[in-house]
């Protein structure tokens, strides 16, 4: 078969219609029965046309000099015959991705046999193939997402970065820690199925339920991560429910409490980068309130950097972190919560990363409020540069 493919990538491009056709019909009738098989999966040309040479050559048909067909021969192009089928077949195919309400293929998949029924319902005849060979020769190819657009680009996005940077650079100088937090993505407790392959005997995978909806008793972990951007040390706390803004600075309190302290016993002070949004986003109420009593119990003077709306992607703790406990445990089903802590705690690279982890059977409430006069108490002072992202908070006497 790779003899014959090398073969007529050289030699068919350079050849006339009909010397093609004749070529791979005599190489067909040379190898007999399952020939035209053969030659169709070697040449990519059709068994009908294979066929249409093998007649050729029984029938001892002769045309004319410098004539592939004869005259009037060959089947004429749909966009020929049906001159309007290009055009609705374009509209459907404009409508459906634009959004268009009134569109039929708005909430359906675009596929080519859907397109081909709905071209029908237009009075066009076309087959699913047809129509493929239409989008193909319109330049369409079939394309996945892409993710590129984070929403609307903030003019001080890069100055926020500088300013992120100025500030851990400020902090680590001087032997103060700083952390990049935020919270890994929920995952089911129970044997459901986990993204990735591990290796294991042939033939025997692991075998995990057939659905992905909760059984009774079972519920989600909520990974919340703690990065020691200094130390490139890891800390996980594993919630069992609620991923809210007490629930974040606990996780920040548990890593001070059981690693930092003893790391840093003489620091006063402690810069936390995070996300614009979701437990620690730098509009909630919560998390600012839970942070002063954080600061009021350890004495620590709280510094918090935000990073601009739709640009998570770039805090540390995404590709330091949170992403080789996706690859520890990929292809594993989360079976348990012990199953989960062990997972992240074993997490190791080779450039020195150590995670510790730890799990939260404390649970935390929904929609917790948090008054006027509390925030009025609090010792919150904006920075210069953008206050709102950026902020100290200092404990209160």
């Amino acid at each position: 078969m790779v003899a014959y493919k090398s073969k007529y990538k050289q030699l068919l491009p350079e050849l006339s219609e009909r010397a093609r056709r004749l070529v791979v019909a005599a190489d067909a009738k040379l190898l007999g029965r399952g020939g035209i098989t053969f030659i169709h999966q070697a040449s990519g040309i059709s068994r009908v046309t294979i066929q249409k040479g093998l007649n050729e050559f029984d029938a001892k048909i002769s045309l004319p000099k410098n004539r592939n067909r004869r005259r009037g021969g060959g089947r004429k192009k749909i966009t020929h015959t049906d001159k309007t089928i290009l055009k609705d077949l374009k509209a459907l195919v404009a409508d459906s991705t634009r959004g268009d309400p009134e569109s039929p293929l708005l909430w359906t998949i675009k596929s080519t046999r859907t397109l081909a029924q709905e071209l029908e319902k237009k009075s066009h005849m076309a087959s699913h193939a047809t129509v493929a060979t239409l989008l193909k020769d319109s330049d369409y190819r079939l394309q996945a997402n892409r993710k590129t657009q984070e929403g609307v680009e903030h003019p001080d996005r890069d100055a926020q970065f500088q300013y992120i940077n100025s500030r851990a650079q400020a902090h680590l100088k001087t032997g103060d820690p700083v952390i990049s937090v935020d919270t890994k993505k929920k995952e089911l407790i129970g044997n459901y199925k986990n993204n990735g392959q591990t290796w294991l005997p042939k033939g025997q995978p692991i075998e995990v339920n057939m659905h992905d909806f909760p059984e009774p008793g079972e519920g989600k972990a909520v990974p919340y991560g703690i990065y020691e951007i200094g130390k490139d040390r890891g800390y996980v706390n594993v919630g069992l429910n609620h991923d809210t803004g007490e629930f974040a600075v606990a996780s920040i309190r548990r890593w001070w409490k059981h690693l930092g302290q003893k790391t840093y016993p003489q620091s006063k002070r402690l810069l936390i980068t995070a996300d614009a949004g979701g437990s620690n986003g730098y509009r909630l109420k919560l998390w600012k309130a839970e942070l002063q009593k954080f600061a009021d119990k350890t004495g620590l003077t709280i510094t918090v950097c935000h990073f601009p709306p739709g640009t998570s992607k770039w805090n540390k703790i995404e590709h330091r972190l949170f992403s080789f406990i996706s690859i520890n445990w990929k292809g594993r089903p989360l079976t348990s919560y012990q199953v989960v802590v062990n997972s992240i705690a074993s997490t190791k690279t080779q450039t020195g990363l150590k995670v510790y982890a730890v799990f939260d059977d404390h649970k935390y409430a929904l929609r917790k409020s948090v008054s006027p006069q509390e925030m009025n108490a609090l010792q919150i002072i904006p920075h210069e540069f953008h206050g709102e992202w950026n902020y100290t908070i200092k404990p209160r006497k």
